[in-house]
């Protein structure tokens, strides 16, 4: 896994992988094949504004971008003087990457980045409450349930267009994140047939 900030080169790839099975995506907005490129130029504009770090999921065996991921929701410190925490939100993958261990390395990479460069205090992680599969998926990550929070935000479950969703929040906190380190390492080296060596974030931003 690579994950190389996201921009329209990317576009073909999503595309196809957004297409492959669209039942996945029952509690996810994910772009449809056609709204792709406005959806890049959407990810970038809140990237400009500060807002968010979006990133494509590329699998480094063939080079192809299997989904998107973010940081987003910066916090600073009381004092103003860098991050204190931050969100991995805005992801999706595949349907066909589900399974393998993309997602995994994925958030190893951005758990490690935000503790170990950032030093941020806690990474943040949330769903729709409903949403059992991406449940299981970020506690198997490491991250730790701290509750469902009522309407929340937006649902994107079809025919619920204007209503507000349960949001399940998960976190790390940074004595927390030596086991999890652990722990992802441990799983990673379980996936089969996977490649020695752990992938890379590429153009980390500053901020």
């Amino acid at each position: 896994m690579r994950l190389e900030p996201l921009g329209h080169r990317h576009a073909a790839d999503l595309a196809a992988s957004a297409e492959e099975d669209r039942s996945v995506y029952r509690f996810t907005w994910v772009p449809r094949a056609s709204e792709v490129e406005e959806y890049i130029d959407l990810q970038l504009a809140r990237a400009a504004a500060g807002k968010l770090a979006p990133y494509a999921q590329v699998e480094k065996s063939s080079g192809r971008a299997m989904g998107a991921t973010a940081y987003w929701d910066p916090r600073l410190w009381p004092t103003g003087d860098g991050l204190c925490a931050i969100e991995v939100g805005y992801t999706w993958l595949a349907a066909s990457a589900l399974g393998t261990g993309l997602n995994t390395e994925a958030k190893f990479l951005l758990f490690r980045h935000a503790f170990e460069n950032w030093g941020v205090a806690r990474v943040d992680l949330k769903t729709d409450a409903r949403n059992g599969r991406s449940r299981a998926a970020i506690e198997k990550v490491g991250a730790r349930f701290e509750g469902v929070l009522r309407n929340w935000s937006r649902s994107w479950v079809p025919g619920e267009d204007g209503l507000l969703r349960d949001s399940a929040i998960f976190s790390i906190t940074a004595a927390e994140w030596p086991d999890c380190r652990t722990h992802l390492a441990r799983r990673l080296a379980r996936v089969p047939d996977r490649p020695r060596g752990i992938g890379n974030l590429t153009h980390s931003p500053d901020s």
